[in-house]
């Protein structure tokens, strides 16, 4: 059994220019260069016959995973009896993949801008297993509590295709009832029962979830804080799938139509100087290794144009300058590039202490979750349970859904084949009652805390109940006491279920 091997010259080269710009240990970069290689080239990987590289120590390399690398290229060559010169020596499989994959790494490496961080990150895109992600978040049956009489158990069976049109969720109650420690519980026993395949995006307008570092913990969670560490969103919102006429023009008449839904103040001709200045940052980024503007780029250009026509200020200018300052978005210059994508990340988006700009950055992000949804296949669908690709959160919603967002929109109207799903918590089922769009026939499961003034038209939408059984839950709502909740019922035979919701600080 060989102890050891022996990389190729150029692997060796490789591994060592890599190890001192991203000062990670060579055997890690090692490790990442087979992994790779097996994601992208499985069996077809090239043998590599050089042995005059650096020494690769057995134990070093394996670890405490051996196991699972031999079961990996067991699988990856169907061979379930692999020998150990197949497993580790000068002719084995692990070398010829750490081999080739150093040269795939080094090729990622230099596409990321040389950036270490970047490097990491696009690992997470590439190394992707065939099936891996889609095969978890696929059965995913959460205990939300206890009935307030009879104290039986109730299970909400998220993406049950067969007794579910699809997985959108609405919570609603007044400050201190419950509803915030109640989503939280929800969404960190998705992320635990899909192995943390289930993504989410979470935009926080109190400032309250992302403090709390044991649910950042356990949900395992990016947090974002914007306009306070100086942290800005690694998202550039101008990234296309393709940068073709038409992509770029569709792309800049919907942001100049976003812009003009959330501040009424851009008319038409706001609008129209948007789009042109819009376009024009993507002729002036054209052709480079990053051809998408920036938001310094499109202000930059609608103030020359301003200028040029002896236009003063206006409030186009004042949001444009806004977005630049702030730097809430990627730009050019950073040190690593823009993330690929959003719809495989778990973040928290603190918008809380914010001035302006709230909705419109949720637009934007919304916007782009969107466009990734588009050109995503179908999620599968096995045993009946459809996979949850990734959740979009917005909290305080009531301060959100008068807005005209067309790509949430059609989140909501197309995302159930994709495995996108949207989850909304606010004070009141009256906020989901808007006359363009309508909210309250596409939420599937729908969680009523203690409010008031609620109406009984509301009531009897969100629940599916009858008139006269509204207008008994009307008072009914109003005098619950928190954690207590009002549902639609999973029984046939009733209209609507009391419980006793669970907190997530109970159960972690």
């Amino acid at each position: 059994m060989a102890d050891r091997l022996y990389t190729s010259s150029e692997a060796d080269e490789i591994l060592s220019a890599l190890r001192f710009e991203t000062k990670l240990e060579k055997v890690t970069l090692a490790r990442m260069a087979f992994a790779l290689s097996v994601a992208k080239i499985g069996k077809d990987v090239p043998s590599s016959p050089n042995f005059s590289g650096g020494e690769m120590k057995r134990p070093t390399f394996f670890a405490d995973d051996e196991a699972f690398v031999r079961a990996l290229l067991s699988y990856t060559y169907k061979k379930p009896d692999l020998s150990e010169d197949e497993l580790f020596s000068n002719r084995a499989l692990t070398k010829n993949h750490i081999d080739h994959g150093a040269s795939l790494l080094n090729d990622l490496f230099q596409s990321c801008g040389r950036s270490g961080d970047g490097l990491i990150s696009a690992l997470v895109e590439k190394v992707e297993f065939s099936g891996r992600r889609e095969n978890f978040g696929h059965g995913l049956e959460i205990f939300i509590g206890r009935t307030l009489l009879q104290r039986n158990e109730l299970v909400m069976e998220l993406n049950n295709t067969s007794r579910h049109a699809n997985s959108h969720l609405a919570i609603m109650g007044k400050p201190g009832v419950g509803k915030t420690q109640f989503l939280l519980k929800l969404l960190a026993d998705i992320r635990i029962q899909s192995n943390f395949q289930t993504n989410f995006i979470y935009f926080d307008y109190k400032g309250d979830v992302v403090d709390n570092e044991n649910f950042a913990s356990i949900a395992k969670v990016q947090p974002y804080r914007l306009l306070q560490t100086g942290q800005s969103l690694p998202i550039n919102p101008f990234v296309l799938p393709s940068y073709d006429d038409q992509n770029i023009n569709i792309s800049a008449r919907e942001k100049a139509e976003s812009f003009a839904s959330i501040n009424a103040k851009l008319g038409v001709v706001q609008k129209g100087a948007l789009t042109e200045a819009i376009r024009a940052g993507y002729a002036k980024r054209a052709g480079s290794s990053a051809p998408y503007p920036d938001f310094q780029d499109i202000l930059e250009i609608a103030v020359a144009a301003y200028e040029e026509d002896s236009k003063k200020d206006d409030s186009l200018i004042e949001v444009l300058r806004d977005l630049s300052d702030f730097d809430l978005f990627w730009k050019h210059g950073s040190e690593s590039p823009p993330i690929e994508r959003i719809s495989n990340r778990t973040l928290i988006i603190d918008v809380h202490a914010m001035p302006v700009l709230k909705e419109l950055v949720a637009y934007l992000v919304i916007e782009r979750l969107y466009k990734e949804m588009a050109h995503m296949p179908d999620s599968p669908v096995i045993d009946g349970r459809r996979t949850i690709r990734s959740i979009l959160v917005i909290d305080e919603a009531h301060n959100y859904l008068s807005q005209k967002n067309i790509f949430l929109q059609r989140i909501i109207r197309e995302g159930r084949s994709k495995g996108v799903v949207v989850f909304f918590a606010s004070q009141s089922p009256n906020d989901y009652q808007q006359e363009f769009f309508n909210f309250q026939e596409l939420l599937e499961f729908a969680y009523i805390f203690q409010c008031e003034g609620v109406s009984a038209n509301s009531v009897q939408k969100i629940l599916g109940c009858s008139n006269k059984t509204a207008k008994d839950l009307q008072t009914e709502i109003a005098r619950l006491e928190p954690w207590q909740v009002v549902s639609r019922s999973t029984d046939k035979t009733e209209e609507f279920v009391k419980f006793e919701a669970e907190a997530f600080y109970k159960t972690y």
